[in-house]
Formats: C-alpha cells, structure tokens, sequence
C-alpha cells in the first residue's frame, strides 16, 4: 500500500501516481515529493534505498520497530523516528503506532509499521495549509509532526479525564471501589510511563529539526515549528505533573485503607471493652461464696441493673468520642 504526491512550484500537482515513476520527478529541483508506504516489504525498501540514496543504517532502523523517537542525520538525508498513540478499544492502556520519516532535500518518505495511524488526517493538514507547500519538505514535515503530537496531547488529556474520574472514586465506600482504585491506578501510572517514552524525546526531535544548519526548516516555518515545539512541552509537563498526581493517588488510597482500618479496630475495641463489664459483673457473682445480695431477688435486679448502667455510659462515652 502506497500513497504518493507531487508539488511543484508550491501546487499540488500529482497524486496517488505509481511509485515507479518517482525516478521522473525525483530530479527535479522545482519539484517535492511525498511518499508513503504502510506495512512495507522488503522490495519496497530497496525501491526507495535506490530511488532515494539511503543509509543502510536508516533503512534498518525503519524496518525494525521500538525504535526510540530521534532524529539521525545522514550526507543526503536524515531519518526521523517517532510514534503516534491512540487509546485501546476497552480504553485502558495506549497503542503506539511507528512513524518513520526520510527526509531529503525535496522528498519525503513516511513508513508506517500499520494502518492505525490515520495517514488522511495529515493529508487534511497538508491541505488546509496548502499556502506554505511552497516551502517544500519542511511542509510536509510539519503536517505530519503537527498531527503526530496533536495525538499526544489529545492522549494526555484522555488520561486526565480518566484520572479525574479516580480521584471521585477515591473516598467512596466499599471493598469493591477499594480494588477498582487500586487497579486503575495501576494501569494509569503504567500508562504514563509507557506515555512518558514517548512524548518526552520528541523536544530534542523538534529542537534538532530548527538547527539552521540543517536546511530542512525554511525561515517562513520556523514560528509553525515553534508551535509544535509549544504543545511537545505542554503535552511533556502535562504528563510529568499527571505521574504525579497518579502516584499522590496510590498514597491516598494507601491512607485511606490505613484510616479506615483503624476506625474499624476503634469500633471492636470499644464494644469489646462494653461487653466485658457484663462478663466481669456475672463472673463476679458467679463466684462460689456468698455476696452482697446472694439469694436475693434484689441482688439480681441491681447487678442487673448496674451492667446495663455501666454498658449505656460506656457506650454514650465511645459515640460521643465518635469511636462507635
């Protein structure tokens, strides 16, 4: 599966043309080329190795995935590695999609490992902006950046709401909402990390792609560049700040159990101490000699009478303390 296009002199010229004819195009100084190729074979590889004159390096760390987001640079080219999120189906957890991106002086490559990544929405960006596509490559570049980290920050945000809703789960009672807690926020913390690999070194990606010295960034795009730049930082301090908050969860729950618990321990110690009087008082008068009382029919109302007594005042000084 591949996608192609063609700008000349900052109009959309070409599309969707056989990817053997880039050869015709590619020499062209007036012309820039877009090319991507989603789960591609390895005859796709060495059509754009020899097409493009690419590093081998680049073409091995394009074909094998977990590859950390960098920005490698080459005698004709750089390569540029990063990732796309998008929530899982049941909605805990975060996929990651792999992006590569060959950039020469007037074309890019895009490999996708699969098609989850939604190739369209950067071809709806390259349109809506379709004034700068007189800046070339670096055009092209930003659509796709500009959608890429979008996609981090709108992953950031969904992880927000997520745990907004585990804070009000947090002190509600019940043994059930105790392990929901536990387990969401188990999943929420891995989730971060997992977030964190990420969205944190697409700043030094982005930072590199506004070296001068470069010449991929046209004067014109630098405050576009910025922008994303902008929103990799906020996504970054947003996900630093929301570990945080996940790990400030994980210690409340850990308190609340810890308070609940002895609150719990506060009511069987006190209606422990309120039976034992009348276990004292019939252990007393069950002894073997004779007593105050003893055969006596008023001898029993008043110890009666006096366990009740002593058991009603314990009870009234625990409630009072909140203890029961």
């Amino acid at each position: 599966m591949a996608r192609t296009r063609l700008y000349r002199d900052g109009n959309l010229a070409l599309e969707d043309f056989p990817p053997a004819d880039i050869s015709d195009y590619v020499g062209d100084p007036d012309a820039v080329v877009w090319l991507d190729l989603c789960s591609p074979t390895p005859e796709d590889f060495a059509m754009i190795s020899e097409e493009f004159g690419l590093h081998e390096l680049a073409i091995e760390d394009a074909r094998h995935e977990h590859q950390r987001p960098k920005l490698d640079h080459y005698r004709t080219h750089s390569f540029l590695s990063t990732y796309a999120v998008c929530p899982e189906p049941d909605g805990d957890g975060l996929n990651t999609i792999g992006i590569s991106a060959f950039i020469t002086a007037n074309a890019l490559i895009t490999v996708r490992s699969d098609d989850r990544f939604d190739i369209e929405a950067v071809v709806a960006r390259w349109d809506d902006a379709s004034e700068l596509a007189r800046y070339g490559v670096g055009f092209l570049l930003y659509g796709l950046l500009d959608v890429v980290v979008d996609g981090h920050f709108a992953a950031v945000q969904d992880l927000d709401d997520r745990i907004e809703q585990l804070e009000d789960l947090l002190f509600e009672e019940g043994r059930r909402q105790i392990q929901e807690v536990q387990r969401r926020s188990f999943e929420s913390r891995k989730t971060l990390v997992h977030l964190r690999r990420v969205v944190l070194p697409m700043r030094e990606v982005v930072n590199s792609l506004l070296r001068r010295d470069l010449h991929i960034v046209a004067e014109p795009m630098v405050p576009y560049y910025q922008d994303v730049y902008d929103h990799v930082l906020r996504a970054t301090e947003w996900t630093e700040s929301l570990r945080d908050l996940v790990g400030s969860i994980m210690e409340t729950n850990l308190t609340v159990q810890g308070n609940r618990m002895n609150l719990i321990m506060k009511k069987v110690t006190s209606w422990a101490a309120i039976i034992a009087v009348p276990t004292a008082i019939t252990g007393f008068y069950g002894q073997n000699v004779p007593y105050p009382g003893f055969g006596k029919e008023w001898g029993f109302v008043v110890s009666s009478v006096v366990m009740v007594v002593i058991s009603a005042v314990l009870y009234w000084g625990f409630k009072r303390r909140d203890w029961i």
